[in-house]
């Protein structure tokens, strides 16, 4: 069995090849090669933390399989722990389990943090490639923290950025964020005072914050934009308002798990502001063909990610081959 650190998958994942598989691991999903339930979630008290059990089987990337996506099963536990910011710790700490489909047998253990902060950007990379204007080029991130970073690192990827405007509830955060991003990424940044500055005429949006009351509206988002929403991963904890959910073209990751676990999407329905039908897909239908995404250049869409399993577990099935054949990791015996 193999024992992958983060020092490993560090080395054997990138965000290049990451961003395909990802939009094969959610085409899957939605075209029934995926057996996945909704993840079993607690709440950690008196720690105001989370823990999550997330088991998928990927069985088959379907009619649109590529070469990245393999047969794979496994399980990934998280943590989600939002005070953890003010320790200088990671926020989301994970493990991955892959075991083989046929056997049983335990193939490897490996972090799940870096695959979880990269996963999650890769994924909503390709939301942002399926869903954004083409000539979307102004970004606005609302949060500095690691998601802020990866989803940069994601995002410039599928879309020519010109400018990122960066927000954050700490102005250290966000100053820190800009002199540790700007030389890599190579785009002007600009530090907003406020959430509405940063979001006003932006074209694609990410929200990647661990606020728990709404950090975006509305009235500040401008037709045509595309929005990614990452966190508030429980069913009372929101990023967006009603009335910017009520405005957009919603995507989920899950149908399932949105109406399960996102305060983002149940709290509009509870207050009659929008029905269920005002989910409008899976965003791996999209990438299938089944379902509509942008319809025209003024619609406001939005992708609601809650992350699921399978994206783990193809992940962990990748960065495992590739350890396989480059002789990196630790044989261990349980």
């Amino acid at each position: 069995m193999l024992l992958l650190r983060e020092s490993d998958v560090r080395e054997l994942l990138s965000m290049e090849p990451l961003i395909p598989l990802m939009e094969e691991a959610l085409r899957a999903y939605s075209t029934g090669g995926v057996a996945q339930p909704v993840r079993l979630a607690m709440t950690v008290e008196p720690y105001a933390g989370y823990l999550g059990l997330m088991p998928a089987h990927l069985r088959s990337a379907g009619a649109h399989g590529g070469p990245g996506v393999r047969e794979a099963l496994g399980a990934k536990a998280v943590t989600f722990y939002p005070s953890n910011a003010a320790r200088d710790l990671p926020t989301h700490l994970a493990v991955v389990l892959l075991w083989d489909g046929a056997t049983g047998e335990l193939l490897s253990i490996m972090d799940g943090r870096l695959i979880t902060e990269m996963r999650t950007a890769a994924t909503s990379a390709a939301a942002t490639r399926t869903l954004a204007r083409r000539d979307a080029e102004v970004l606005a991130l609302l949060g500095s923290g690691i998601q802020a970073r990866s989803h940069l690192d994601a995002i410039r990827l599928v879309r020519p950025l010109r400018h990122v405007r960066v927000w954050s509830r700490t102005a250290a955060g966000v100053q820190r964020f800009i002199a540790e991003m700007h030389p890599h990424a190579g785009v002007p940044m600009t530090a907003c005072a406020s959430a509405e500055d940063a979001v006003r005429e932006a074209e694609i949006i990410v929200t990647a914050t661990s606020a728990s009351t709404p950090v975006l509206r509305g009235a500040w988002i401008a037709p045509g934009a595309h929005i990614n929403a990452v966190g508030a991963p429980r069913p009372d904890w929101r990023e967006l308002d009603t009335d910017a959910v009520r405005r957009a073209r919603v995507f989920v990751d899950s149908r399932a798990g949105a109406l399960a676990e996102s305060g983002d999407v149940l709290v509009p329905i509870q207050e009659g502001a929008i029905a269920r039908d005002h989910i409008r897909g899976e965003i791996g239908e999209v990438l299938a063909g089944t379902v509509a995404g942008r319809t025209s250049e003024r619609d406001v869409t939005l992708f609601k990610s809650l992350g699921m399993a399978v994206e783990d577990v193809a992940t962990a099935r990748y960065v495992y081959t590739r350890a396989r054949e480059r002789g990196l990791g630790q044989e261990i015996k349980l």
